[in-house]
This record gives structure tokens, C-alpha cells and sequence, in this order.
């Protein structure tokens, strides 16, 4: 059983089938589909050895996928390899990535006037609610863009002059190692675990920028100790790494919450660097406040991963291991 379409005349065949045909390999993965090339269409064959109505919905399917791929090619989008494999996912759940506007949705420019936006459905969940929402926790695996989508939704509030001040705190728990006594003063043994969201504000604001601000403390990157006794009014306050809180801590961070202030929470559940017998403040804070009005939970997923594909190979390997282990 075969079907046949036209390819969109302006479109470029090697930005629809990919660098070695590698979007057509992605469809046939996903649906058992080949395309082929026959002048200006495309012929789809489905698996003889298939149903007919089996070999129909994947028909469907892998036509549905291709449109899309042509569609956000004429709109002027690339289409990445990774973003192929989105569009693939979103399909097969029944959603369509044109249809949801994700890259319509521009968080902020970064200092090299590069605009910043979603890449997912979920992080666009994530962008709206911290939008809508003066307390927003986002929860997810390694490389859904929490962190990085939330500097960057500071930044714009800190431009449009919504907050005066930013502030980013991390608690300074080290990854299941010892590193002994650092050298330098206090701030330089707290700098290296506060790196990741000085990457983050570099990349949006630019470092020159980025440490004007911090001299006037319109920035303040601080550990989570620091905390405490404050009351943070019209300021947008990030905690990173969350679930490397005690039950204690994110009490604590959480009651700092002054008037005219944003708070978003960022972590990962599955990687606590707590000492054993300590449970994460991340863990308890998403069942002691699920229904309190005003604070909403976003949890992305490992299809909300955007950094190189082995990371979603990577964390879904770990979570059938753990789960046949239990």
C-alpha cells in the first residue's frame, strides 16, 4: 500500500529530508514508512506486512509528519534534527507543533539580539506560568531548559522594569563528592556552585553587562544561606537545584517572598545530593503546597530535552533500570 503527495515547490529538499536523509530514517523509525523521492512527490510505502488498517494509520501518520515538516519550513523555520524528533513525538500523541505556536512565544533577546524562545510544549507551559503565576515550580530532568528559561524570563521582567532587582541562589551541595577546603575568600569557595547560573546570565545579558549590574546588586547570584533574614521586595528570585534542598531551607526561601515579587523554583528529583536520612525540600514542597492557590507546578519531561538527544537516551535508560530494580 503506497500514497502519494507533492512536495511545497520553494521548499529545499535537503532541509526537509535532513543531512543524509536523516528526518526520512526518523519518520521510518516512527511509523515503518519509506519515502521516497519521485521528481516533485513523495511516494509513501507502508509495511506489507502490516494490517490494512495498520498500514493506513501509519500512512496517516508519516503523510501528517511530513506536512508539518513543510509547513514550518515555508514559515521560515529551520528544522533541526531535534526539532524533527519533536514534531514526531508531539504527532504521534495527536498534537501538531504549528498548531501549538511554540515558536512564536519570544521570551527575551539576548545581548546578540538572538531571540529567545520555547523549543517545546512544555516549556512554553513553563514560560506561561511563570507569566500568570507569582510562584512557580518547574520540575524535570537534566537539560529541559529550567534554569536557563527561567534567567531569562528574570531578565525580561528586570528590562521592563517589573522588578528591580534579580536574584539567583543556589544551595552549595556538592554532587557526592568531597572537594576538601577551597582556596580564596568566601565568595570564591561559593562561586563554583553558583557557575551554571552565571552561564545562564552571561549567555542572555553578556558578561560585561552582567557584572555592571551585579557591582550595582541589581543582580545578587548567592548561595541559599544567604537567605535567610531577608524579606526581597519587587525582586524576581530564582532558586536552581532545589531538590539539593533540606525541608528546613525551602521554608525558608519560600517565606523571603516580599511584595511586587516573582519566586521560580527550579530542580530534578531523581538527582539529590543530600546526606542520607535528609529528605528534599523540593520533594515534600510538591505535596505539602500542590493546592495553594497562586503557586503552580510545571513538570517537564524527558521530550522537553534539549540538549544532545544521548541526554533523553540517557535519563530514559536510567528510569527503566530503576524502575525493573524496585
Amino acid at each position: 500500500m503506497d500514497r502519494k503527495i507533492q512536495i511545497v515547490q520553494e521548499i529545499d529538499r535537503i532541509e526537509l529530508f535532513g543531512n543524509l536523509d536523516v528526518n526520512l530514517d526518523l519518520i521510518k523509525d516512527a511509523t515503518g514508512v519509506d519515502i521516497f523521492q519521485r521528481d516533485n512527490e513523495l511516494i509513501f510505502k507502508a509495511d506489507e506486512s502490516k494490517t490494512e488498517e495498520e498500514q493506513n494509520a501509519a500512512l496517516t501518520l508519516a503523510q501528517s509528519i511530513i506536512e508539518e515538516f513543510m509547513s514550518i519550513l515555508t514559515s521560515g523555520e529551520l528544522l533541526s534534527k531535534q526539532k524533527a524528533s519533536y514534531v514526531i513525538e508531539l504527532k504521534k500523541a495527536g498534537l501538531s507543533y504549528k498548531e501549538s505556536d511554540i515558536a512564536k512565544d519570544v521570551i527575551c533577546f539576548t545581548h546578540k539580539g538572538k531571540p529567545l524562545k520555547p523549543k517545546t510544549l512544555g516549556q512554553k507551559n513553563y514560560v506561561q506560568s511563570i507569566r500568570k503565576n507569582d510562584i512557580v515550580f518547574g520540575i524535570g530532568p537534566a537539560g529541559t531548559g529550567k534554569t536557563y528559561i527561567a534567567v531569562a524570563m528574570a531578565v525580561n521582567a528586570f528590562k521592563n522594569k517589573e522588578v528591580q532587582k534579580i536574584i539567583l541562589a543556589r544551595p552549595a551541595v556538592e554532587a557526592g563528592e568531597r572537594l576538601g577546603f577551597l582556596p580564596g575568600d568566601l565568595q570564591d569557595k561559593v562561586d563554583p556552585y553558583l557557575r551554571p547560573l552565571y552561564d545562564a546570565l552571561y549567555d542572555v545579558l553578556g558578561r560585561d553587562a552582567a557584572l555592571r549590574l551585579k557591582e550595582k546588586e541589581a543582580i545578587e547570584v548567592v548561595p541559599l544561606a544567604y537567605m535567610r533574614g531577608r524579606t526581597l521586595d519587587n525582586s524576581f528570585i530564582i532558586l536552581d537545584e532545589a531538590q539539593n534542598t533540606t525541608r528546613e531551607q525551602m521554608k525558608m526561601f519560600l517565606t523571603r517572598m516580599g511584595f511586587g515579587s516573582k519566586v521560580v523554583v527550579t530542580g530534578d528529583v531523581t538527582q539529590i545530593d543530600l546526606p542520607a536520612g535528609k529528605k528534599s525540600g523540593l520533594v515534600e514542597a510538591s505535596r505539602v503546597l500542590k493546592n495553594v492557590e497562586g503557586i503552580e507546578f510545571c513538570y517537564l519531561k524527558d521530550a522537553d530535552v534539549v540538549r544532545h538527544e544521548l541526554v533523553k537516551r540517557i535519563i530514559n535508560a536510567y528510569d527503566r533500570y530503576y524502575k525493573n530494580s524496585i
